[in-house]
C-alpha cells in the first residue's frame, strides 16, 4: 500500500516548514499515523517527533451543460502534519 501520495506545497506549507520544522503531506485514507511515520522516515531519513492527521472533505463542483446542470463531488482526501526533529530537514524541490 502507498501511504504517502505527494507533499502539499503552498503558501502557509512553506511557511510552517522554514518556521517550524513542519510537513504536511497528501496520504493514504486507510494509514494510520504509526504508518505515516514509518513512511516519511524511511523515505526522506529525518526522525520524525509528531504527526497530525486531517480528513477534510470532498467538494461540489457544478457545470452547466446541454443536457443541463451536472453536481460532482470530488475525493475525500486526508493530509498529515509532520513534526521533525530540529536539525531536520526535507528538500522537495531536489527531488523534481
Amino acid at each position: 500500500m502507498k501511504v504517502i501520495y505527494e507533499p502539499i506545497i503552498t503558501e502557509k506549507a512553506t511557511n510552517d516548514s522554514e518556521l517550524r520544522n513542519r510537513y504536511s503531506f497528501i496520504v493514504s485514507r486507510d494509514a494510520n499515523k504509526i504508518q505515516i511515520k514509518n513512511a516519511v522516515q524511511e523515505k526522506y531519513n529525518v526522525t520524525v517527533q509528531k504527526v497530525r492527521t486531517q480528513i477534510y472533505g470532498s467538494e461540489r463542483n457544478t457545470k452547466f451543460t446541454k443536457r443541463g446542470v451536472q453536481r460532482t463531488k470530488t475525493n475525500i482526501k486526508k493530509k498529515a502534519i509532520i513534526d521533525i526533529q530540529d536539525g531536520d530537514s526535507i528538500d522537495f524541490y531536489n527531488n523534481l
